[in-house]
């Protein structure tokens, strides 16, 4: 078992009773020290240090006071805390369209099995040892200020690469890997279009996913990469919040 006493994991819910209770210790198996809070906002905000994960149980009730959901958001957004929710269909389903949803590790609908339950706080317990809880994204394109943009608007999600050109780009995996390319459609030597031709053919890269990010709308672009099946088309007027709704869209259906 991985030794994880240094990493707190905070159990959220109205009282600490019997199930919440097992689910905890189901946490302190794991390895993990798991600190108890209740819906009340100066305990949550001083306990709410350092953590590798919010459970928020809603099992024993309903939901907790609309402050200490925006509390639990802002807390998520600022430190980057994942979050698992755990209650009935109603309840995970509202706090999931009133939370950051990227930042949702799991869902678990009542009556929750307790070993699925430790087996996903086992599998952060992997990640965590490995260096490996952010998703990993390599952002392809030759205008450096743009992609900086888009680096800003993903850095506290993910773990974000850059490179200038699609030569680059296959030099960089040649030694690195990453969970998905965001990929200009034209630049300069070797256009976006022949880069992924390249990862398709190649066994190393030919599975690693591509969604193209650019300028080029019209129809014939467009038509000219669907052979290659990138998984998705994006244009550079996207805005922040849906960029990173369709990068979390894709990672859920992919879990």
């Amino acid at each position: 078992m991985f030794d994880n006493q240094d990493k707190v994991i905070l159990f959220i819910a109205e009282k600490e009773t019997f199930m919440a209770r097992v689910l905890e210790n189901k946490i302190k198996e794991a390895g993990f020290e798991c600190a108890y809070c209740g819906w009340d906002e100066n305990e949550l905000a001083l306990k709410w240090s350092e953590l590798e994960l919010a459970v928020v149980y809603t099992d024993n009730g309903g939901l907790p006071p609309e402050k200490i959901i925006r509390l639990i958001n802002d807390k998520m957004i600022n430190d980057n805390t994942r979050v698992t929710l755990v209650g009935d269909k109603q309840n995970v389903k509202t706090l999931s369209d009133k939370l950051q949803n990227v930042l949702i590790y799991k869902k678990f609908i009542s009556p929750v099995d307790n070993v699925d339950f430790f087996m996903s706080i086992f599998e952060l317990s992997v990640k965590i040892n490995d260096g490996d809880t952010k998703k990993t994204i390599l952002i392809v394109d030759d205008d450096p200020g743009y992609m900086w943009i888009v680096r800003d608007w993903l850095k506290n999600l993910y773990k974000v690469d850059m490179v200038g050109s699609g030569l680059q780009a296959i030099k960089w995996l040649g030694k690195n890997k990453t969970d998905l390319i965001l990929l200009d459609y034209e630049m300069p030597v070797t256009s976006g279009p022949e880069v992924l031709k390249m990862l398709r053919s190649d066994e190393d890269t030919k599975r690693i996913p591509v969604f193209f990010l650019t300028g080029r709308s019209d129809k014939e672009s467009v038509m000219n990469v669907m052979a290659y099946k990138p998984e998705g088309y994006i244009l550079k007027t996207v805005e922040k919040n849906e960029l990173l709704e369709k990068l979390n869209n894709f990672f859920m259906t992919r879990q």
